[in-house]
């Protein structure tokens, strides 16, 4: 049986005391609330206050590289090699080949180089398609408060789209080729690195692109950042968006908390990723067309079909699209 846990926090200094947060981020309200839970890179909650100070000792002292960059191929599918930003020796001594697909996962808040996200995506990948996949680790600024990450990401955004300026025209690959994949803060870091290629490349997905701090911030993923720029919306108004924001925004079970067997909305913003690597394998995820989001919000969209998620560099499409999926794998 579901149970809506509440959990009491201890007392803070001078006397002041966090209210009490429902588990499921059902208080919360973007733009007014202060406190919201938030998943780790094992999906575990965390209590994140939205009003904390950013460190800007860590914002100012970064130096111009934020990013690793870890390269994963079939030839070495659990091992990463680090490719190291204007070092074409690291690209000459790894298994990268730029006549291949270019496939680059970015990571959210309290995450790593090792989070879920990460390793169901690029497993999926190599399972199904014979590319580079480069993971991109930005713990030390993800690992900090979500202010400072949140403030932190256009240099994310930035230096990876340097990045890949440079591993193309050191390699010989093609833009064409390349698609960029982000999960919540790591979504507007992709939105970024597309804007700052020139929107060059072919295709961005955004998994439940991050909502606190980022309604209305200029920085935010939006359609400039590829030629076909995807999200998948899970938990809106929460830990994600609830607005359309790409050429293609796909709503499954209304784009919300809470998705099928999901009690908290940390996991139904991780959901977004959890439906994408599974679309990876199989492409079944069907969705049809909303007349309006508010369709969408309602899981009510009766319009023409058009698939949520896969890996297919040349997809194109535009709209809202709602569908209903289920609560276990591959749902």
């Amino acid at each position: 049986m579901e149970l809506l846990v509440f959990i009491v926090l201890i007392t803070l200094c001078f006397g002041n005391t966090i209210p009490v947060i429902p588990g499921d981020n059902s208080h919360y309200i973007e733009g007014v609330s202060r406190y919201i839970w938030m998943p780790d890179s094992e999906d575990v909650p965390h209590l994140v206050d939205l009003q904390e100070e950013p460190d800007l000792e860590l914002l100012t002292a970064r130096d111009n590289n934020p990013n690793q960059y870890w390269l994963y191929t079939r030839s070495n599918p659990d091992t990463a090699q680090i490719i190291s930003y204007d070092d074409n020796e690291s690209i000459s001594n790894s298994s990268y080949n730029g006549s291949k697909p270019l496939k680059v996962i970015v990571h959210g808040w309290n995450n790593d180089g090792n989070a879920n996200v990460n390793r169901m995506v690029k497993t999926a990948i190599l399972e199904t398609l014979d590319a580079n996949v480069i993971v991109v680790d930005w713990k030390r600024l993800a690992s900090s408060n979500y202010v400072s990450a949140s403030n932190g990401i256009l240099d994310v955004g930035e230096n990876l789209g340097h990045f890949l300026t440079w591993l193309i025209e050191s390699t010989g690959g093609e833009w064409n080729q390349v698609h960029l994949i982000g999960f919540s803060l790591g979504a507007h870091a992709v939105g970024i690195a597309g804007r700052t290629t020139g929107g060059k490349l072919a295709r961005v997905t955004a998994l439940d692109p991050a909502g606190p701090l980022w309604v209305g911030n200029p920085h935010a993923l939006n359609t400039s950042s590829a030629h076909y720029v995807e999200a998948i919306h899970t938990d809106g108004g929460f830990l994600g968006m609830s607005e359309a924001l790409a050429h293609g925004d796909f709503f499954p079970n209304s784009g919300k908390h809470p998705q099928p067997g999901c009690w908290i909305s940390t996991c139904s913003h991780s959901r977004s990723y959890r439906l994408f690597a599974s679309s990876i394998y199989t492409d079944h995820f069907s969705a049809k067309r909303c007349k309006d989001i508010n369709e969408a919000h309602n899981n009510q969209c009766t319009g023409s079909v058009f698939n949520m998620g896969n890996c297919d560099i040349t997809k194109q499409g535009s709209g809202i699209y709602g569908l209903s999926t289920e609560q276990k794998w591959p749902f």
